[in-house]
């Protein structure tokens, strides 16, 4: 039961999160500033949550530290998102065939 409940108020509180900018903001961002940092808020949050575990969790720090050359140099070439994920994966799969 007590899970139960958290459950439920993380949802709530999720779900808070994501509705309130909905509903207080209903104009369009005007400020080219805010539109160029919103335009990389994913992008930041996608490193803060991948870059420690791939890292420091891999059995290999060294194939991690080959996904992150590839998937840096990707990212320079402005390739897709899903491209420079699924590059940086190969880089680690082929570099763990290597080492």
């Amino acid at each position: 039961m007590k899970t139960a409940m958290y459950i439920l108020i993380m949802a709530v509180v999720t779900y808070l999160i994501r509705a309130l900018p909905f509903t207080l903001c209903r104009n369009k961002v005007k400020s080219p500033f805010l539109q160029y940092f919103f335009a990389y808020i994913p992008y930041a949050v996608l490193a803060a949550m991948t870059l420690p575990h791939m890292l420091f969790e891999g059995k290999n720090p060294l194939c991690a530290a080959f996904a992150l050359v590839a998937a840096i140099l990707l990212a320079l070439c402005k390739r897709s998102l899903i491209t420079v994920a699924s590059g940086a994966c190969v880089a680690a799969f082929v570099a763990g065939l290597f080492l």
